[in-house]
C-alpha cells in the first residue's frame, strides 16, 4: 500500500463530511488535503483510543518528532511520507502541524472550558490551524483569505461540539463553556447524564447562533478573488450549516444520539455549492 493509498483509506473510512469536499479537487491538491486529513485523524485517534493518558502523551510526543523529521526531509510514517511532496510547493508551515498536536494534548489535560475565550483557544488548535493549512492547499492569492480560513475552522468546530454534546459527555468531556452552563441554568450533571430540559434547549440555541454567526463572519472575510479556489471550504460550510439546521429542527436532541446527514445529501450539497461558486 502506498502512502497515498493509506491516507485515502483513512479518509474514506472516517465517513467525514470533509471527504465529499475533497472529491472535487484536482489530483495533486486532493492528495495533499487527504494527507492532511489523515494526519488529523491519526493524532485525534491517539486521544480517543488511548485509555491511558500517559501512553497518549508518549504517542503525541512521537508525532511531534515525526513532524520535525518530515520537515527535515526524513519522514517515516505513511501520512508524513504522503505530505512530504507538498510541503514546499504549497508552503505548509511546520508550526500549524505542531499547533494541531497542541490541541490534542489539551484534551488530555482538561475536559471543561471556563468561558468562550478558553474554548476559542482550543478551537483554534484543533480546527483553526487545520483551516489555515487547508487554505494553502486549496490555493489563495489574497492574504485576507487566511483570516477567513481560521474563522471557518472555528465555525466548523463549534458545529462539531453542538453535534457531539452527548457523545463527548459519555467520554467525560463537556466543551460547552462552564459560565454559559451556569448562565442558562444547566447543571453539568444534566449533560453528563443525558437529561433534557427547556434550559438545555435554550443553551443549545445560543450555541447554534454563535456558530451561525461564525459562518457569516467567515464568508464576509473571504476575498472574491479566492472564492473559486476556496470552494472546498465553502462546501464544508454549506454541509455543516445544513447539519445545524437539522439539529435545530430536531429540537437539539443531541444528548442521546448523533444527528447527521445522509451521504447522498452531503454529496448533493457539495455539488450544488461547487457549481454555485464558479
Amino acid at each position: 500500500m502506498t502512502p497515498e493509498e493509506y491516507c485515502q483509506n483513512k479518509a474514506a473510512k472516517s465517513g467525514s463530511s470533509f471527504y465529499y469536499a475533497f472529491l472535487f479537487l484536482p489530483p495533486a491538491r486532493r492528495a495533499a488535503i487527504t494527507a492532511l486529513y489523515a494526519f488529523c485523524r491519526e493524532v485525534d485517534d491517539v486521544v480517543d483510543e488511548c485509555s491511558d493518558p500517559s501512553l497518549a502523551r508518549i504517542k503525541l510526543a512521537w508525532w511531534r518528532t515525526e513532524i520535525t523529521s518530515l520537515f527535515d526531509g526524513k519522514p517515516n510514517h505513511p501520512v508524513t511520507r504522503a505530505l512530504q511532496p507538498h510541503l514546499n510547493s504549497l508552503e505548509l508551515p511546520e508550526l500549524h502541524f505542531q499547533e494541531i498536536i497542541d490541541g490534542m494534548e489539551m484534551d488530555l489535560i482538561q475536559n471543561r472550558y471556563l468561558d468562550f475565550v478558553a474554548l476559542d483557544t482550543y478551537c483554534y488548535h484543533v480546527a483553526g490551524a487545520v483551516g489555515l493549512l487547508s487554505a494553502r492547499i486549496f490555493g489563495f492569492t489574497d492574504p485576507s483569505t487566511l483570516p477567513y480560513a481560521k474563522k471557518l475552522g472555528l465555525a466548523l468546530q463549534l458545529t462539531n461540539i453542538i453535534r457531539d454534546v452527548g457523545e463527548d459527555a459519555r467520554k467525560g468531556r463537556i466543551y460547552l463553556p462552564v459560565n454559559e452552563l451556569q448562565k442558562f441554568g444547566v447543571p453539568a450533571a444534566d449533560v453528563l447524564n443525558g437529561r433534557y430540559s427547556p434550559a438545555f434547549i435554550e443553551l443549545m440555541r445560543f450555541q447554534t447562533q454563535r456558530a451561525q454567526n461564525a459562518y457569516q463572519e467567515a464568508l464576509a472575510l473571504l476575498p472574491k478573488a479566492d472564492r473559486k479556489a476556496q470552494r472546498p471550504g465553502l462546501m464544508m460550510g454549506a454541509i455543516y450549516r445544513t447539519l445545524l439546521d437539522e439539529i435545530e429542527s430536531e429540537n437539539f436532541q443531541v444528548l442521546h444520539q448523533r444527528i447527521s446527514l445522509t451521504p447522498l445529501r452531503k454529496l448533493w450539497i457539495a455539488w450544488r455549492t461547487w457549481v454555485g461558486s464558479r
